[in-house]
Parts: C-alpha cells; sequence; structure tokens
C-alpha cells in the first residue's frame, strides 16, 4: 500500500523512532522548545502531534520547533520549492539558446538581455555540478569563464564590470570544486585562489566565504584537521553559510570531539534558520537546507550514532532520487549508501555493509576526494569485525586502490 501521507509527515515518525520515542515523548521534547506563546497543554500537543504524523494538518507556526526538535532546519524538513530548469528559463528571460548567447558575446557592447542570459548560464551550471560527468561539466565551465574573462576588453559600465568579475568567480568555484573531484589537487587550489581574488576584486562576499568553504574541503579530504577548523573561520568571518560550518562539524568528529561536533553542527543550523529560504536550492554554491542532513549524517556516523546517521542516510536518497528513480545528487548518494553499509557492517551484516559499498563506489559522477574520505570509514568497519572474510578483504583492497588512484 503506498504512504500518501506528505514527506514531512513520514520523516517525523523516522526522526521519533530513530530515537526510540514516544510520540508523548517527542511532545515533551518540543515543549521544552516552544517560546511562551505558543504553549499548549501536553495533551492538546499530543493531540495535534498524532494529526500531523497521520499528515491530516500541517505544524504550520511550529514548523521551526519540530526541526529544532530533531536537530535539523526548517528548510531541510519543510522544503519549499520545486527545481527548476535553468535551459528553460534562458529561452523564457531572454529568447537566447547557447549559440545566441555567445554570438551576442562577441558584440562590442554588452547588453541587458546578455548578461541576463549569461546569469542564468552559470547559475544553470552550478546547478549541473551534482549530477553531470566531471569531464563534460570540466570542459563547458572552463569555456564558459574564458568567455566571461573575455568580455572586460569590451564597453562596460562599472556596474557591468562587476557583475562580469563576479560571474568568473562563480565560474572559477565551479571549475576548481570540478578539478578537485577529477583528482587534480593542485589545479583546483589554483583555481580556488583565482576565485577568492575575483571575490575580493568585485565584493562579492559570497563567492569570497565559498571560496573558504572549498579550502576547508580540501584540508578535510587530506586530512589536515585544524587546517579545516581555520579555513572555516575564515569563512564565516567573510561570508557566514551553513556548509562552512559544517565542515568544521566534519573535521571535529574525526578529531574525536563529539562536544565540538555538536557545537559545530548547531552553529551551522542556526545560520541557516537565520536566512531566508534560497531560490534554487539546485545550485551548489547557494546554502541548500537539505545538505544540512548530508553533513549531519556525516558527522553522526563518525560518533557512532548509527541509528540517528542511518535515518539520515535513508532521508538523503530520498532528497536526492526523483519520483522515477532518477538520482539528482548522486554524490550525496553514494556518500549517504556508504553511511549505510557502515552501520550494517557495525550491527554484523556483512551481506547488505558490501551491497550498499560496491553500490556506493559504481557511480559514474564521483567526488574522488571525498568518497575516498568517506568510504575509509567502512573499510575499518569492514577490517574490524571482518578481518578473516576473504569477500570484506577484498573490498577493502579496493579501496586502498580508490585512495590511492585519487
Amino acid at each position: 500500500m503506498v504512504d500518501e501521507r506528505p514527506a514531512w509527515a513520514r520523516r517525523m515518525v523516522e526522526e521519533r523512532a530513530a530515537r526510540d520515542w514516544s510520540q508523548l515523548d517527542a511532545v515533551r521534547a518540543l515543549m521544552a522548545r516552544l517560546p511562551e506563546d505558543q504553549v499548549l497543554s501536553e495533551q492538546d500537543l499530543l493531540r495535534q502531534w498524532k494529526r500531523w504524523e497521520a499528515g491530516e494538518a500541517q505544524p504550520m507556526k511550529y514548523r521551526s520547533v519540530i526541526a529544532q526538535t530533531f536537530g535539523t532546519t526548517t528548510g531541510a524538513f519543510f522544503p519549499e520549492k520545486p527545481r527548476r530548469d535553468g535551459r528553460a528559463e534562458i529561452l523564457q528571460v531572454t529568447g537566447m539558446d547557447t549559440i545566441d548567447i555567445i554570438a551576442r558575446l562577441r558584440a562590442s557592447e554588452v547588453d541587458v538581455s546578455t548578461l541576463d542570459a549569461l546569469r542564468i548560464t552559470v547559475d544553470r551550471l552550478c546547478c549541473e555540478y551534482a549530477y553531470m560527468p566531471a569531464e563534460q561539466l570540466l570542459v563547458e565551465g572552463k569555456a564558459w569563464l574564458a568567455r566571461v574573462v573575455g568580455l572586460q576588453h569590451q564597453r562596460v559600465s562599472l556596474a557591468q564590470h562587476q557583475e562580469i568579475i563576479t560571474l568568473a568567480g562563480k565560474l572559477a568555484l565551479l571549475v576548481g570544486c570540478v578539478e578537485y573531484d577529477s583528482g587534480f589537487p593542485r589545479d583546483a587550489e589554483a583555481t580556488r585562489q583565482a576565485a577568492l581574488m575575483l571575490g575580493q576584486e568585485a565584493g562579492e562576499l559570497s563567492v569570497q566565504g565559498w571560496a573558504h568553504e572549498m579550502r576547508a574541503w580540501f584540508s578535510l579530504t587530506r586530512g589536515d584537521y585544524r587546517g579545516v577548523i581555520a579555513a572555516a573561520e575564515a569563512g564565516i568571518a567573510v561570508a557566514p553559510n551553513e556548509s562552512v560550518a559544517a565542515q568544521q562539524a566534519k573535521a571535529w568528529a574525526r578529531l574525536g570531539d563529539r562536544s565540538q561536533t555538536e557545537v559545530a553542527l548547531d552553529k551551522g543550523r542556526l545560520l541557516l534558520e537565520r536566512l531566508p529560504y534560497p531560490e534554487n536550492i539546485e545550485n551548489h554554491f547557494v546554502v541548500d537546507p537539505a545538505k544540512y542532513d548530508f553533513y549531519r549524517m556525516d558527522a553522526l556516523r563518525r560518533v557512532g550514532e548509527n541509528r540517528l546517521a542511518e535515518q539520515l542516510a535513508n532521508q538523503v536518497l530520498r532528497a536526492g532520487t526523483d519520483f522515477d528513480g532518477t538520482e539528482r545528487s548522486p554524490m550525496r548518494n553514494a556518500e549517504a549508501r556508504v553511511t549505510l553499509g557502515v552501520v550494517a557492517a557495525r550491527e554484523g551484516d556483512l551481506d547488505t555493509a558490501l551491497a550498499f559499498g560496491e553500490k556506493a563506489l559504481a557511480g559514474e559522477r564521483k567526488s574522488l576526494p571525498s568518497l575516498a574520505m568517506v568510504a575509509a570509514d567502512l573499510g575499518q568497519a569492514l577490517q574490524s569485525q571482518y578481518a578473516h572474510a576473504s569477500e570484506a578483504q577484498a573490498f577493502v583492497a579496493h579501496l586502498r586502490e580508490l585512495r590511492g588512484g585519487q
């Protein structure tokens, strides 16, 4: 039988079950976080909770507190907007396709329509980061970066010049990420530094913030956890976003400091709650509320919270898969499957652990450094639990090859 309840109602049940809470336990946890003007009697709120879990009513004024009760953000628990189609938007807004845009870029002057089309094109490319083959995206990203940089030699106003530099910075961020995914760390670091300088020249704080976030990510995958914390602090000082704070949480989790991990996760949650819901959550360089669950999953897996990590991994898979089974976030999904594999290994289910691990490594779109780092947790669990199982050792050997070949 198909469960027709809203996704948030199903998630309320799953989050509660992952904590072994009864409905009354959940209500009491919620009441402890309610502002004074929203306090109801325990029984009244319990009746409300039952209706929410059944999907019979929406918890309109309680959304943020429900999300806080379960340690996540309102935007992740109650997402607001559907996916956008960047290519269709270009045609709708400007009436131009890619060939038209390139032709207009070669003109002696840049008009408003051309900049609009270019802005949407950059947005589209940043959205395609999640699923486009790395080789293809790298070629396309570099080509558009060259075109944008070339606009500086044309007649443009000061405001147009500033926007062109900003767009170049965003494209440099994208190219740097794909270079790092593809196993070119030196190229990626040079591109990241270029993005930072472009962001500084344009006065664009978001570009600067994401450049620091990339430095934190690079440091994390190299095992330089103190470097992660330093880069994250620099990013938060420039342009606070949850992604930078979450990289801190990942580092603290790997350093074994559970208290600081929780502090960093809560810092990221509070940052997100203060920001408006993003216009386009598919863009890799916006503050994506759903990504917070992805980061929490990693940290909770590292500190051994198996049930909570498993619940979040399933949530990440649901959020990253379309209704027809198409994976729109294959890299996040791969790490979610590694998490499910780690939990299975820790719980004594070798076959399930290997099945999740093999599926995680089989995806075409992957970030080699990030996947190798996360998969190392599965390798450690297999080594610990199944040191004498040949199939487990064969998988561990495969992980070593992945790590060595990045």
